[in-house]
């Protein structure tokens, strides 16, 4: 059965979710027809296909934001500027994508920095995107930093990371802890501190995602 979902002025449609099906994110036929209308897409951020009579991929992303003002923090108890390859990558796609790079720094993996960096950033950085400490090793603990700060989690951001990394690197990907939340009015992104990890989190879900979040974000 699928859940109950309307626009303004429209009927009720009902949205099947997709199924995962040997690490894919798979429907069957039936599913990509709602009241026979075509499934548009999937919003990860969601977690439902995208149906309407009327609506469209362009109209579902009306508020989408560009331009956005992003703080990148590298977690890590050995990284450098000068090696810090996994935060400057994050860097160059988010200014490839014409998004402002307003705060970078390195931080030992320590809850208590973690979250005082967060909480002082300037009301400009409105996304932020951590790279590192999401392990389960002893000081891995960006989880817990970050988990702590977060008003709504984005449970479906760590599924599909996971489900990605699978398709990668094989039944390690269950020892992330990658994660994502709205704490306040700033969007907080925690991805593994890998180059690999790295891009695929922002070529895959952040960077796809990222002005819709923050336009539903910013209501």
């Amino acid at each position: 059965s699928g859940e109950r979902f309307s626009l303004p002025g429209e009927q009720p449609l009902a949205l099947r979710r997709p199924r995962f099906l040997s690490g894919r994110l798979e429907w069957r036929p039936s599913d990509r027809t709602v009241l026979n209308q075509p499934a548009i897409g999937f919003c990860p951020m969601h977690g439902t296909l995208v149906c309407s009579y009327s609506m469209s991929a362009h109209a579902h992303h009306t508020h989408d934001v560009r331009g956005i003002g992003c703080a990148v923090i590298t977690v890590s108890d050995t990284r450098t500027i000068a090696n810090d390859g996994s935060g400057q990558r994050i860097q160059d796609l988010l200014r490839a994508h014409e998004h402002r790079v307003e705060h970078y720094e390195i931080l030992k993996d320590e809850p208590d920095q973690i979250a005082a960096a967060i909480a002082s950033l300037p009301p400009s950085a409105e996304v932020v995107i951590l790279n590192g400490g999401t392990g389960v090793a002893r000081r891995d603990t960006t989880y817990e930093a970050v988990t702590r700060l977060l008003d709504k989690e984005i449970t479906g951001f760590g599924e599909l990371f996971r489900m990605l990394s699978y398709e990668q690197i094989g039944a390690a990907a269950m020892l992330s802890r990658a994660t994502a939340g709205v704490a306040g009015k700033r969007i907080v992104f925690s991805v593994p501190g890998s180059t690999a990890a790295v891009e695929l989190a922002m070529t895959k879900l952040i960077l796809p995602t990222l002005g819709h979040v923050v336009g539903l974000v910013r209501g």
